[in-house]
């Protein structure tokens, strides 16, 4: 280690260099797991927010939350520990005193007494028709508030905020929490002739289900998930994006101190004619690669977290730190497996062709 520190000390813009190169490419590595991670949670923020361990869906629907339907008869006939129903179904909304301010939003028909009524950070939960409970981002980044009313593009009916939660985002469009008697004029309008009844899209379920009929299919929640449209191809897009630009680290790195180590061979052949054995040098590559590596990641990740105090809010960007370390970790390694390329190079060297 002594001999390792002492070098980087000696050859400073050399080993800055090396740090530089790392530091700019686990910058990227963390900035882009934080979209990863964050675009990921912005599409499963609200189903995780229920704590629920199954859902239920039509068998008819292939998955898929907007394409089942559920009628109140049937729903009534599953019995579980704790059971919710949901109505969901995408909308457009548009601010009443500005047309032109419009978001796409996910709308979540259910009942006030089942749990997934979302605890309120501020306002008061719906109660009378028309009132709605939003997602805090519409605050934060649209700078709507409670009291606000707001139309649906659709039909034109009036809503009216009356208070925000947090964590409710379903496929990156903030949810709107609201009765099912709302809901039913959100999906057909207040004054439509056909207005059928009450369907649901889906049972959410706690504990042990202990009788479900016929026409239902059960799914857990992190299957459920994983059905999500395009949750699966973007984890698994970024994840090897993630993945290569690790391996990229570790391929950078081990040129560098290939590099570095071909330059020294006649040190190195000196150093071995004195009777120091090729464990103590290759163990000193080892250590410089180790502090080299740690020194980029770590600059690297504190850039990012400063990056993400700076970001608009409309970016999807989110930190995890026990994430962040694992990548950090798993960097860190793969840098010193670069190394060993190096150390098989300080084995083979013979001190006399060495020296010349």
């Amino acid at each position: 280690m002594f001999l390792a520190i002492n070098e980087i000390r000696h050859s400073k813009l050399r080993y800055a260099l090396v740090i530089g190169v790392m530091f700019l490419i686990a910058y990227l590595v963390f900035f882009l797991s934080g979209l990863a991670y964050g675009l990921a949670q912005e599409n499963r923020m609200a189903v995780d927010k229920w704590n629920a361990s199954d859902i239920f869906l039509s068998e008819k629907a292939n998955d898929s939350l907007n394409m089942s339907m559920i009628e109140s008869e049937l729903a009534n006939e599953l019995t579980a520990k704790e059971k919710a129903v949901l109505a969901q179904t995408a909308g457009i909304i548009y601010d009443a005193t500005d047309e032109n301010k419009k978001q796409n939003v996910s709308f979540f028909g259910i009942n006030s007494k089942e749990f997934l009524n979302p605890k309120v950070i501020e306002g008061k939960s719906f109660k009378s028709s028309g009132e709605v409970v939003a997602d805090i981002s519409l605050k934060k980044q649209y700078h709507y508030k409670i009291g606000d009313k707001v139309k649906l593009a659709s039909n034109n009916e009036p809503l009216l905020i009356v208070g925000f939660t947090d964590n409710a985002k379903f496929n990156i469009s903030p949810v709107l929490y609201t009765s099912m008697e709302t809901f039913q004029t959100v999906r057909y309008g207040a004054n439509s002739s056909f207005q059928p009844k009450t369907t649901y899209n889906a049972i959410v379920t706690r504990g042990k289900v202990s009788q479900q009929p016929k026409g239902l299919q059960k799914l857990s929640i992190s299957k459920f998930i994983d059905k999500l449209p395009g949750y699966s191809a973007q984890v698994l897009t970024f994840g090897f994006m993630i993945g290569f630009l690790v391996v990229i680290a570790a391929v950078v790195i081990g040129i560098f101190i290939y590099v570095l180590t071909m330059q020294k061979i006649a040190i190195f052949g000196v150093m071995k004619a004195q009777g120091i054995s090729s464990r103590f040098i290759a163990n000193s590559v080892i250590a410089q690669t180790f502090i080299l590596a740690v020194s980029g990641v770590t600059i690297g990740l504190l850039a990012t977290i400063a990056s993400a105090l700076i970001l608009p809010e409309g970016v999807p960007f989110q930190t995890n730190l026990l994430f962040f370390g694992v990548i950090a970790l798993l960097m860190v390694l793969v840098a010193i497996i670069g190394a060993l390329f190096s150390v098989r190079t300080i084995v083979k060297i013979d001190p006399l062709k060495a020296i010349g």
